[in-house]
């Protein structure tokens, strides 16, 4: 059975002439989208976190590749190439983890590179960036109803950070997975950890079910154990930003102990993510650069100081869960259950 319901959410738009992204930083207040135009505004809108999650920072670094066309190729109709590299290597720079961001550049600089030299490049380009957004969306619903299979028990499912369709080009890995469920009547409540310090499962996670029509609760991280031991959750579903050769998947701080804690309460550990994520090229997750960010982001609350004067803080954006923590990497090519090396290249071997 498949059933895309409960998907009335899209992030990412391009309006025929530039970029719209919904300000996830003012979510779920209000709903604002920001039009952009060129390429250094979406660079800068990856990095403040307008739009974050991989997928979805893969899909508008490859339309902010068709707004550096448009400008480079305004200002030199002979040397657009050569105009787009500052472009380029700002979205390169924006956020240093997510492998789809990368994945993406590659692949319209795929399309550049066939391009002559006194084409418009922004045609062609437009046509990869629109492709790359559609095959996202219809490879996370094909993962959706995979993941979906597995839950078997009927019992609830808790999730960290957001991985909807906020944080995709539409309908979401680990929510995608949750979305096909219910609607399948596999799940019927949904956990949701806060996601300290930028509280996406409060503000984005929490808000996108709501929409949707999706029961969901929303409890602090320090709380999963406590869920766990009352065996209301049968299984953790998360997404990821970047997956190693082995399965080491790295996601949003805080996922490697909830795979700690699902391993000893004997519930199961499930990593949704499209194979763009995952990265052939790290061999394990000590291979995966982690981003630190920037003190304030633990000391304030909305912009105030709420710990003590002269405390510090430590703030890496992501952690590591070992693939030996991990029941099933769930994938829009296919399920690799208790991933290993063999079995990851054995994915991509499939075609």
């Amino acid at each position: 059975m498949s059933t895309h319901t409960h998907d009335s959410i899209r992030a990412v738009q391009w309006t025929g002439t530039q970029l719209s992204l919904l300000d996830q930083r003012l979510l779920p207040h209000e709903s604002v989208y920001l039009e952009m135009d060129t390429a250094t505004a979406a660079a800068d809108a990856i990095r403040d976190m307008v739009v974050r999650g991989a997928p979805a920072i893969g899909v508008t670094a490859a339309y902010a590749v068709v707004l550096a066309a448009r400008r480079a190729w305004a200002a030199d109709q002979r040397g657009w190439r050569a105009g787009m590299a500052p472009d380029l290597k700002a979205l390169a720079d924006s956020r240093p983890t997510a492998v789809n961001l990368f994945w993406a550049l590659a692949r319209m600089g795929q399309v550049m590179e066939g391009l002559p030299d006194d084409q418009d490049p922004e045609p062609a380009l437009l046509a990869e960036a629109e492709r790359i957004h559609q095959e996202d969306v219809d490879g996370n619903r094909h993962m959706g109803d995979l993941g979906a299979a597995l839950l078997q028990d009927g019992r609830d499912v808790l999730t960290h950070c957001n991985t909807g369709s906020l944080a995709t080009g539409g309908y979401g890995t680990a929510l995608g997975v949750i979305r096909s469920a219910y609607a399948q009547g596999r799940v019927k409540h949904v956990y949701a950890d806060e996601t300290r310090p930028w509280l996406q499962g409060a503000r984005l996670t929490a808000w996108e079910l709501v929409q949707d029509g999706i029961p969901v609760s929303l409890l602090c991280e320090g709380a999963a154990a406590s869920l766990m031991r009352e065996g209301r959750v049968g299984w953790v579903i998360v997404g990821s930003d970047r997956i190693a050769a082995n399965g080491d998947a790295a996601n949003k701080i805080g996922t490697y102990g909830l795979a700690v804690l699902a391993r000893h309460h004997g519930v199961k550990f499930m990593v949704a993510a499209p194979t763009t994520t995952i990265d052939m090229e790290a061999a394990t997750g000590a291979d995966i650069p982690i981003e630190q960010r920037g003190q304030e982001e633990v000391l304030e609350l909305a912009g105030r100081r709420v710990a003590a004067p002269g405390a510090n803080a430590w703030n890496p954006a992501f952690d590591v869960t070992p693939a030996e923590l991990i029941d099933a990497i769930v994938t829009e090519r296919g399920v690799v259950e208790n991933p290993d090396l063999q079995k990851m290249k054995a994915l991509f071997a499939a075609d």
